[in-house]
């Protein structure tokens, strides 16, 4: 089989850091394309490190052991890290010094022509999610990952195309070892030997390595039409972060650049102030619905003749609170525009903490605060948890992109909805709505791409009210 034939394969890589920075560890694992079938395994205690560092060098292994396997092979990597996937993919610039050196000796491994990068979600990249986790628990007992203790090829049984697993992976292996031969390589060579492994989860340990190539099985039964299997939970998850949402998984782009059009343009508006602003008393849903002080109208004019001048605004929606569809009624007004209400748009219920300041609540709630502080999970008094709120941006967010593909929406809201679009965006943890700053009638922006991708391209902007 000439070597252009040989087709893609797939790399699945996780990392995860037990304190961010913590004791981390990675998993990596290369799948035959066609029956989902586990090809190569690897993994690794890395000592401290931080959750970024360990996806990069999950990357890394996962990318080396499919150079073993088939250096030709077009690469198809799976990754849950936003942040390692539009890196690599050249959409987002690498900044932090402690990552610039790794996206360099992944992007060595292969050509760049050679491999494509894709986003998916958590709960789809269990294998390595797994590997990572036997790692650090490796780490903790003082000892590095072994194949032999691994039960990671359990999941293996998700297959990801109808069609029988042992004979796909039968002609996957093939086609390397055809490949192989046209290079001038033996089949032996492409690929590290495999010695006699336990039942379920078979490989060979290199020495010193963290990388087991699975063998493959004796002979492959006749090909038969039969249903995949639902991917089984695993139970594990990253200790990294606060909480765990359902995202799509964003369709591969290809191996070349793709048209994906306009993005659907979500310009959010944080509303202007209130009585309660200047203070910085919680202000949600669940208390009073305070209308725009004075100083909140004159904001609402200036953001409406900014975005009057730009231009831009194709379409209005609003929370359905007071102070959002006033704010959102004066910028309308200017552009002749209607504006339609959302009601998952609103501020989160903050319970019994309505209209108090932090340090109110610090004192009468304590133990409560400091809980809400510690999980997204964790609610207010009689309010809502962030995981809630998140729950209801995201599928509010979802139902917009689809109903406005292409053009540029006013999106009138508080700032958990804001912030929380923001970090989905970015695809960082729920702590890092304690790290923004969004003050009153600020404008921050995020595109949506048909491919699932979002780039954040304005945050916190306020340069209309000087």
């Amino acid at each position: 089989m000439p070597a252009a034939e040989l087709r893609e394969l797939i790399v699945e890589a996780d990392g995860g850091s037990r304190g961010n920075p913590g004791p981390a560890g990675y998993g990596a694992v290369v799948l035959d394309p066609v029956s989902g079938e586990p090809l190569a395994e690897a993994a690794e205690y890395i000592g401290v490190a931080t959750n970024n560092v360990a996806e990069y060098r999950g990357l890394i292994a996962g990318l080396k052991a499919a150079r073993e396997l088939a250096p030709g092979a077009r690469i198809r990597v799976r990754m849950d890290s936003k942040l390692v996937v539009e890196q690599m993919s050249g959409r987002w610039k690498i900044k932090h010094p402690d990552m610039k050196p790794l996206a360099a000796e992944a992007a060595r491994v292969f050509p760049a022509s050679q491999v494509a990068y894709e986003w998916i979600p958590r709960e789809k990249n269990k294998h390595a999610d797994r590997l990572a986790n036997e790692a650090m628990d490796a780490g903790k007992r003082g000892k590095q990952w072994q194949p032999s203790s691994s039960v990671a090829a359990l999941d293996a049984g998700a297959a990801r195309v109808v069609g029988d697993a042992a004979a796909g992976a039968a002609k996957a292996r093939a086609a390397l070892a055809g490949a192989a031969a046209v290079s001038g390589t033996s089949a032996s060579a492409a690929a590290p030997a495999a010695a006699p492994a336990p039942s379920g989860a078979g490989g060979t340990l290199p020495a010193g390595g963290g990388t087991a190539t699975l063998p493959a099985p004796a002979t492959a039964p006749a090909p038969a039409a039969v249903p995949a299997p639902a991917p089984a939970a695993t139970g594990s998850e990253r200790t990294t972060s606060l909480e765990t949402e359902t995202e799509a998984a964003a369709p591969s782009v290809g191996w070349g650049p793709a048209d994906l059009g306009a993005p659907a343009t979500f310009v959010l508006l944080r509303h202007g102030e209130t009585v309660l602003t200047p203070e910085k008393r919680f202000s949600g849903s669940g208390g009073s619905d305070p209308e725009l002080t004075a100083a909140g109208l004159r904001q609402a004019d200036a953001v409406a003749a900014m975005l009057a001048a730009r231009g831009t605004v194709q379409e209005i929606v609003s929370s359905p609170l007071q102070r959002c569809r006033q704010t959102a009624a004066a910028v309308a007004q200017r552009l002749g525009l209607d504006v339609r209400i959302e009601d998952g748009l609103r501020e989160t219920d903050f319970g019994a903490w309505e209209g108090l300041t932090f340090a109110e609540v610090r004192e009468r709630y304590p133990d409560e605060l400091n809980a809400w502080l510690a999980s997204a999970k964790a609610a207010p008094p009689g309010g809502e948890s962030f995981a809630a709120v998140a729950r209801r941006v995201a599928a509010t967010r979802d139902q917009l992109t689809a109903r406005y593909a292409g053009r540029t929406v006013l999106v009138v809201t508080h700032v958990t909805p804001i912030k929380t679009l923001v970090r989905l965006a970015l695809g960082a943890p729920p702590e890092s709505l304690f790290r923004m700053e969004l003050s009153a009638a600020s404008l921050s922006v995020v595109a949506y791409y048909k491919d699932g991708n979002a780039s954040v391209r304005l945050l916190n902007d306020t340069s209309h009210l000087r």
